[in-house]
């Protein structure tokens, strides 16, 4: 790697660890780009990622680049076919708006799923970042964590935990407080959020981990009560409800982050350039705002620190993986 493209990822805080892996001669970064952008975010349209990814090609980086940037959406497999054809694409013009998931779902496959997350990707900038409530029905007896793991304890798979989707976030965020925990919460999978509320709300399941953003409404009519944060600290629209940290239960900081990724065509250089510019991005309260109207929170990290995040999750999850023995449905 040459002197100036040191500096070039240097100065936009990407880790020369990370960046270092296989990628195309770097050129001058003002013939980049040489033709319009496209972005693959790997889930369905209509969603919060599609969502944000929008606004960032619009607003942020078409303006920025002097050039049409495009979503595509290429949903399925858990997020693994779009990932896969962003680190397929050889056109040297394509990113990939990723999430937390993509260090997940590798770890359940029994087959190639076509691409090395740490291999073939450069983290260029997180973006968003959706916290995770611990959440009940009004009718719970329970009315604190530790009085919920204290059942859970001697009534081992008598309590049910609802999620939305098998490998998702909000699985293995459960999965991770019956390691801490040392509980057995039986799982049951659902095909999404809202799919999963009606029995939330009933008392057909006991809790649920699941997003700020969807529990929030449903927390303000008083349906569901929130006994934990599963995240760094409370929450702005939650000041009473404390961390599950808080509650004794440490090392439950879950992170649902989303982010641009560039694959390995890409040039250094060039990737450099769009951290830059996305860097710039997240410094601007416009934008900061636009973020929290799809109910995430505006990313704290800086460039070179979710360069870092992406092996540490990817271990962190993988080992969940394994000491769970969680096995792909």
């Amino acid at each position: 790697m040459t002197q100036i493209r040191r500096r070039a990822l240097m100065q936009t805080g990407l880790s020369l660890p990370v960046a270092a892996m296989t990628i195309l001669p770097a050129r001058a970064t003002d013939a980049w780009p040489r033709r319009p952008v496209r972005i693959i975010v790997p889930f369905a349209a209509g969603g919060p990622a599609d969502g944000l990814a929008r606004m960032l090609a619009e607003r942020v980086l078409a303006p920025r680049l002097g050039q049409a940037v495009v979503v595509e959406n290429r949903a399925g497999a858990g997020g693994i076919i779009g990932t896969a054809a962003a680190a397929q694409a050889e056109d040297g013009h394509t990113l990939l708006f990723g999430s937390v998931s993509m260090t997940i779902v590798p770890h359940l496959q029994t087959q190639p799923t076509g691409y090395d997350v740490l291999r073939d990707f450069m983290p260029l900038a997180q973006i968003a970042s959706t916290p995770f409530l611990l959440v009940v029905p009004a009718s719970s007896p329970f009315i604190d964590a530790k009085m919920l793991v204290a059942t859970a304890r001697v009534k081992p798979r008598r309590l049910s935990a609802a999620n939305s989707g098998y490998g998702t976030l909000s699985h293995m965020t459960a999965e991770l407080f019956n390691r801490q925990a040392r509980v057995e919460i039986e799982p049951v999978v659902y095909r999404g959020e809202g799919v999963l509320l009606p029995d939330l709300l009933s008392g057909v399941v006991d809790l649920g981990f699941l997003t700020l953003s969807t529990m929030l409404p449903h927390l303000q009519a008083g349906t569901v009560r929130a006994l934990g944060v599963a995240g760094p600290g409370r929450l702005p629209e939650l000041p009473d409800v404390p961390t599950l940290a808080e509650a004794g239960f440490p090392n439950m900081e879950v992170d649902g982050w989303q982010g641009m990724l560039a694959p390995g065509r890409v040039p250094s250089d060039a990737a450099a350039r769009v951290a830059a510019v996305l860097a710039e991005a997240m410094a601007d309260q416009t934008v900061r705002e636009q973020i929290r109207a799809f109910g995430a929170l505006p990313a704290t990290r800086s460039n070179a620190d979710f360069a870092a995040l992406l092996p540490e999750e990817f271990q962190r999850w993988g080992t969940l993986v394994k000491e769970r023995d969680i096995r792909v449905q």
